[in-house]
């Protein structure tokens, strides 16, 4: 299907080889002689040149957006600079990304800024680190000792810096970063109406193997658009970056709501886990939890779980605090940095525990 962009620029260029032919054959009988018929064999030619482009020039547009071009692998270097001059759209769907590795970070953030700065979105679309499908990229890759989901994690870390750093929301609005947990099946990067696209083998990581590119409107093209899509509006599969980071969490005391609090969280098997050091902690303090006569039993928690995009089901939880929390400050460090076993007793760790009562979410 051809795009209006393309059908604005073949009637444009198709009236002015009109309009051009036509002047010339209109001074062509304003004038006599030599000059009369050079102006009448111009004007003739093209009149020619712009009934033949109207007529080919689509057949030739087909045969660009068939073409696919082999690379036999991933070449972050062109895809950066590639980047650099995209004023619409720049999709990425793949585990982890190698753009953000060692010292392509630098170029690759120096690239999405100019992009940004054009009017470009900017779209990047992670496995989910907590998925079983990301444990199951990282058995297909056990023999190359690669851990996934610190990879992926390492990644959402720099993404999440890059964004507090750009200029103003309307930048930040236009830099939309989630994580999938559906099984990974097309490795997709695209810059404006062309992509590089492959497929994840076993045993290998999908930027060392070959790579199709190929233009968006072309048979490809639109399977992989429609994957990409499929993805990013499906609520049940996406976390949002936000919701990724921080997990909202409101103070329950008594029956009582006290304010809400987005706050760093990690779950596992056993459980879900919040670091409730700051307001939290503020909340929880002012309510004498450390005090003498106040029960820990009588605060608990209301956050949605899990969290997914809205819509999801608010939940209401039990506060436990966690003290010796060694393998959970583990897991906070593995997801955000900075969180070593020695910091532990400045920490205030608490599991949330599902209670009886579930609400939905606009309560």
């Amino acid at each position: 299907m051809r795009s209006p962009r393309w059908r604005v620029r073949t009637l444009v260029i198709g009236g002015l080889l009109f309009a051009v032919s036509g002047g010339m054959l209109v001074a062509a009988r304003a004038s006599r002689g030599f000059t009369s018929d050079l102006l009448l064999n111009l004007g003739s030619s093209l009149v020619l040149a712009a009934v033949s482009y109207l007529i080919f020039d689509p057949i030739f547009d087909e045969a660009r957006k068939a073409r696919v071009q082999e690379h036999e692998r991933f070449d972050q270097a062109t895809f950066i600079d590639r980047m650099r001059e995209t004023h619409r759209n720049i999709r990425i769907l793949d585990t982890w990304t190698i753009l953000l590795d060692g010292r392509s970070r630098a170029r690759t953030f120096s690239a999405m800024r100019e992009a940004l700065g054009q009017g470009a979105t900017i779209r990047v679309l992670l496995l989910d680190p907590n998925s079983a499908a990301a444990q199951q990229r990282a058995d297909e890759l056990e023999r190359r000792q690669i851990d996934v989901a610190a990879q992926i994690m390492a990644n959402l870390r720099q993404l999440q810096q890059f964004r507090d750093e750009l200029d103003g929301p309307e930048q930040r609005s236009r830099l939309r970063v989630s994580v999938y947990d559906a099984s990974p099946s097309i490795q997709l990067y695209q810059w404006d109406g062309r992509a590089l696209i492959s497929f994840f083998p076993i045993g290998k990581v999908s930027f060392d193997v070959p790579q199709l590119e190929v233009d968006m409107a072309s048979p490809w093209g639109q399977f992989v658009d429609r994957r990409f899509d499929e993805l990013w509006d499906h609520g049940d599969h996406i976390r949002t970056l936000d919701r990724y980071w921080r997990l909202p969490v409101t103070l329950m005391h008594g029956g009582q709501r006290l304010d809400t609090v987005p706050v760093p969280y990690v779950s596992d098997d056993d459980g879900i886990y919040v670091d409730g050091t700051g307001n939290l902690a503020n909340q929880l303090a002012e309510r004498m939890l450390y005090g003498q006569g106040e029960p820990p039993g009588s605060f608990g928690a209301f956050a949605v779980w899990p969290p997914r995009r809205t819509g999801q089901q608010h939940r209401d939880f039990d506060l436990i605090r966690i003290e010796d929390g060694a393998s959970i400050l583990a897991l906070f460090d593995k997801k955000y940095g900075g969180y070593p076993e020695s910091r532990a007793g400045e920490i205030l760790l608490l599991r949330l525990v599902p209670s009886a009562g579930v609400h939905t979410a606009d309560q």
